[in-house]
């Protein structure tokens, strides 16, 4: 295998037990895209495993030794990543049945061999321009969803830490459970699709998992925190959180259907279920137990073991997995408990740190999909990685720039700017409220003159400028304010905002 080298073109992978096809195929395209090989369905999956955030899209054979191409996108669906690499099956075979089992399982077209060099040329423009149109897409909402995923979860942790604060534990339980949920699902989806789990369904599960123990609110404080072991009727009190968090979640008026409420649900009510039966509050059996409450009962009773509680001193984690896998916590999934083995090494990893950076971009990937109506579409980590890399890069060049630089978002009605614009300004944050505090600079005379010259720029002359006094710390300063008005992509472009910059003008000296 030859590892990528080439950063500049778009990669695609090749993968085709035949020599031959793979020679017309890069004969084909190697003219305008950095291509890779793989000769089975084996070596695509350690290209993936290595190199999959950087292809941007696989030309797979079916018919292969060792692994076939179906096996392949079966891989693909488990792990998500055919959400994010579009797939073009390339094989003489023509069947109905075939064709269409391939596209049920994700790919995107199909090119029938012998090749015709237009047909793949032209197909595999298409597919990456499909897939390009669905990145600026995500572009445009991914701060919209940002936004509601950080408003979602900061809801959900206030409530969580109430529960925690009165437990008198650390105020890291419940961003563990997060942690370890996510990272057992993610391994679970890898290792089998018996429970068709989207990266939404990820997403949802381990935010649910934040409410797993509100019903502990109901729970006397003697009874709560009391040092020493639990009589039996306390304990049969203690185990009523269960029931009392689902009820309370159950019973809420207005969200009681919403889907993350249900399975805050499903997972309060049945977090002590084990697998054996022997669990409360309903003694439910195996897979009887939704795999949200089974991936979270796993995750509390490990975060229990290694955490210092007021009644015992913490476990190592190792001797925490060892409990866990010898069955003294009780009985668990074994396909779980193969997840526990795998992470591991990185479950310790993120429980040692109390950094709060929960897996955002999984998050956004997840509620991507909501926002555009469909559940299991994702984002693409690529896009996520690529745009986090372009913000830090902005970041170090705006900040040693001596220009306010801003952005403005209209869907959003906020601006952002620079960080040496912020300072140069006073302020102890880089992004405003363009109806309050962005006009309290402006003026609001300026401000509408601004916002006039904007509305009135096209997408063929998109450039303004203009002189102006704004708001400099309380002293009025002559500024010449240069802008540029942003267009959607669509075909009759919508005015969606504008960037530009406002630098001290000689007018005043």
């Amino acid at each position: 295998m030859e590892k990528i080298k080439n950063r500049g073109k778009q990669k695609i992978l090749i993968v085709d037990d035949s020599e031959m096809n793979r020679e017309i195929l890069s004969e084909i395209l190697c003219e305008d895209y950095e291509l890779q090989e793989a000769v089975n369905g084996v070596q695509a999956l350690e290209i993936l495993g290595e190199y999959g955030g950087d292809v941007d899209l696989m030309l797979l054979d079916i018919t292969m030794p060792e692994m076939d191409g179906f096996e392949v996108l079966s891989y693909m669906n488990r792990s998500g990543l055919i959400e994010n690499i579009p797939v073009i099956m390339i094989s003489a075979e023509n069947t109905t049945s075939y064709v269409e089992r391939a596209y049920e399982m994700g790919v995107t077209d199909y090119i029938r061999r012998p090749f015709d060099v237009r047909v793949v040329r032209r197909r595999v423009v298409n597919t990456l321009m499909l897939y390009a149109r669905q990145e600026r897409l995500a572009d445009m909402v991914i701060d919209l969803v940002y936004e509601r995923e950080k408003d979602n979860n900061m809801m959900l942790n206030i409530l969580s830490h109430i529960v925690e604060f009165r437990n008198g534990e650390s105020g890291l339980h419940v961003l563990h459970i997060q942690r370890a949920t996510e990272m057992l699902l993610e391994t679970l989806v890898k290792k089998t699709d018996k429970y068709k789990l989207s990266q939404a369904d990820i997403t949802r599960i381990s935010m649910a998992s934040a409410l797993h123990d509100i019903g502990k609110i109901s729970i006397d404080d003697g009874i709560l925190n009391k040092p020493g072991r639990l009589t039996p009727e306390e304990f049969e009190i203690m185990k009523g959180h269960s029931m009392a968090g689902a009820n309370l979640l159950g019973q809420l008026p207005v969200y009681a259907d919403d889907l993350l409420v249900k399975t805050a649900y499903e997972i309060c009510r049945w977090h002590h279920e084990r697998y054996d039966g022997r669990g409360y509050p309903d003694g439910l059996v195996g897979d009887e137990i939704p795999i949200s409450a089974q991936i979270v009962a796993l995750a509390d009773v490990y975060d229990a073991l290694t955490s210092e509680r007021c009644y015992k001193k913490a476990f190592s984690h190792e001797k925490a997995v060892e409990m866990i896998r010898n069955g003294e916590c009780g009985t668990f999934n074994p396909l779980v408990l193969e997840c526990l083995a795998d992470v591991a090494d990185n479950l310790r990893a993120a429980m040692s740190t109390d950094s709060q950076s929960t897996s955002n971009d999984r998050q956004i990937r997840g509620m991507l999909g909501e926002i555009l109506g469909k559940e299991d579409m994702g984002t693409s980590g690529r896009i996520l990685r690529l745009m986090e890399e372009e913000r830090e890069k902005t970041s170090f060049f705006t900040s040693r720039v001596k220009e306010l630089q801003f952005d403005y978002n209209v869907l959003a009605s906020r601006v952002t700017i620079s960080q040496w614009g912020a300072k140069y300004l006073g302020l102890n944050k880089e992004v405003l409220n363009s109806d309050t505090e962005w006009k309290e600079i402006l003026g609001e005379e300026n401000l509408k003159a601004l916002t006039d010259k904007l509305h009135q720029a096209t997408p063929e002359n998109p450039e303004i400028e203009m002189e102006c006094l704004i708001n400099v710390q309380g002293e009025l300063r002559w500024h010449l304010c240069e802008a540029r008005a942003l267009w959607s992509k669509e075909t009759h472009p919508q005015y969606i905002g504008a960037v530009g910059k406002l630098t001290e003008s000689h007018r005043q000296h």
